[in-house]
């Protein structure tokens, strides 16, 4: 039984985990870093507890830090929310050793799916489609030209404990896997802290489509994809659901691979599956399994009607899975343009600041997911994700308009965000069409912003 719930995190995940456990009657108690005192997430939780410095390898990395405080404040369960510690195997064993709930997978389970190379061949055993590759990771370069005679150039290398888009090398022919391999090794084991990688097909036109699960160890369900593809340097910028790549017969074959791979497992809790989309073919391949709840997990939210936080608690609490998949159903669409505070002009450098005014859109169908408020401080030692402005609307074309309308209602003073940037996308004719992959984004950056109000008046022309 929770009772007390401890929430290891920080900004809006934070915010939302204390909404979701007060909505079920939980104690919620934030565990912050020194810098973070004054979040709004510790002064909506019912308690706060210090664990320790700004930087995170000193607080919200802190394993021993974390049991300690969730100790000291006797919580029954602790919530890692995304980033930081969510996905470390070592930490649920940890949190599980010291007598408390852990909001997530079994530690082998995260071990199992976090390995990059061992998820692709777990994938494999379920039957699940994956990029055509080395069946685990490479041990040289040996090894490393045998898989590209089979599989062919070009060649992704990517880290086997990678995340987040890093290590990840493309090699053209084979002189460049030969210089990329022991780059992409040495890159590995200092990221990460090891240096095995393994090969992939390199798909150069691809989507980036995820499917939501939810399982309790025995039964997993989908909610349905989201579509991931506008991408900066391998960090998603714009998601939206459902995907309109998408037709109802590949969603359904999609939807259905991941649950077979979920309940393969054996897993628990929340988490996505993600993978690469060839909307030429209409062929997917599995890529990674996130073992956590998503950053942009809303949009699912908005078109399915379900709390997937708060499920995620009941399901480690030992509620079972109380529906069936056919009372998931897809309604409307959904949009979530994720605020950073960058300043997409100066090369997206970080902008710090004070917020010295903030108005947020509301109305129909807008949602904010943020931290922020008047008089808070930006610090300097985290994330840049300041906000999440997600809408819905019965339409795709429609949720675009209703998404301009909230940028235009959004004003904030004190440093700069991404919202303008946002603003302009979704004015961009291939965006509105839904005719983009995981590389236009970065293209589209590389164009003078003139030629996208160029592409504009053209379209408001015909």
């Amino acid at each position: 039984m929770i009772r007390r719930l401890l929430i290891v995190n920080r900004g809006e995940i934070a915010l939302r985990i204390v909404r979701a456990a007060r909505e079920l009657g939980l104690v919620s108690i934030v565990a912050h870093s020194e810098a973070d005192a004054d979040t709004l997430a510790v002064q909506h939780a019912d308690e706060a507890v210090c664990i320790g410095p700004a930087q995170a390898s000193k607080s919200y990395l802190n394993i021993p830090a974390v049991i300690e405080a969730a100790r000291s404040c006797q919580a029954d369960a602790v919530h890692p929310g995304y980033g930081f510690l969510s996905e470390s195997a070592d930490f649920a064993r940890a949190v599980k050793e010291a007598g408390l709930i852990f909001i997530g997978p079994d530690a082998d389970i995260i071990a199992r799916m976090g390995d990059k190379a061992m998820a692709r061949q777990t994938a494999i055993e379920a039957g699940v489609p994956v990029v055509p590759g080395s069946p685990r990771a490479v041990e040289g370069l040996e090894e490393a030209l045998a898989v590209a005679e089979d599989v062919g150039y070009p060649l992704l290398i990517k880290a086997a404990a990678g995340g987040g888009g890093r290590g990840i090398r493309v090699a053209e022919d084979s002189d460049m896997l030969a210089k990329q391999l022991p780059q992409a090794q040495a890159e590995a084991q200092a990221a990460f802290g090891d240096g095995r990688v393994y090969l992939e097909r390199f798909i150069a036109r691809a989507r980036h489509i995820e499917v939501q699960i939810l399982a309790d160890g025995k039964r997993a369900l989908h909610f349905f994809e989201r579509e991931c593809s506008l991408q900066r340097r391998r960090q998603k910028v714009l998601e939206e659901a459902p995907s309109p790549a998408v037709d109802s017969a590949t969603r359904k074959r999609l939807c259905d691979s991941a649950v077979a791979l979920a309940e393969h497992v054996g897993y628990l809790g929340a988490g996505t599956l993600e993978y690469l989309f060839d909307d030429t073919t209409g062929e997917f391949f599995f890529i990674e399994m996130n073992t956590r709840i998503q950053v942009e997990h809303p949009v699912t939210e908005m078109v399915t009607g379900f709390d997937l936080v708060r499920a995620m608690i009941q399901i480690a609490a030992g509620e079972p899975l109380g529906i069936a998949q056919d009372e998931i159903s897809l309604k409307g669409w959904a949009i979530e343009m994720r605020i950073n505070a960058e300043d997409p002009d100066r090369d997206f450098f970080p902008s710090l600041g004070t917020v010295e005014k903030l108005v947020w859109p509301t109305g129909p169908g807008v949602r904010i997911d943020s931290g922020l408020y008047e008089g808070y401080k930006m610090p300097p030692f985290y994330d840049s994700l300041v906000a999440k402005l997600i809408v819905w609307d019965d339409s795709r074309e429609n949720a675009l308009i209703r998404a301009g309308r909230a940028l235009d209602e959004f004003h904030l003073q004190g440093f700069t965000t991404t919202a303008g940037l946002h603003r302009r996308l979704i004015e961009d004719p291939a965006v509105k069409a839904g005719a983009f992959d995981t590389a236009f984004l970065e293209r589209w950056l590389s164009e003078p912003a003139s030629d996208h109000a160029n592409k504009k008046e053209v379209i408001n022309e015909q």
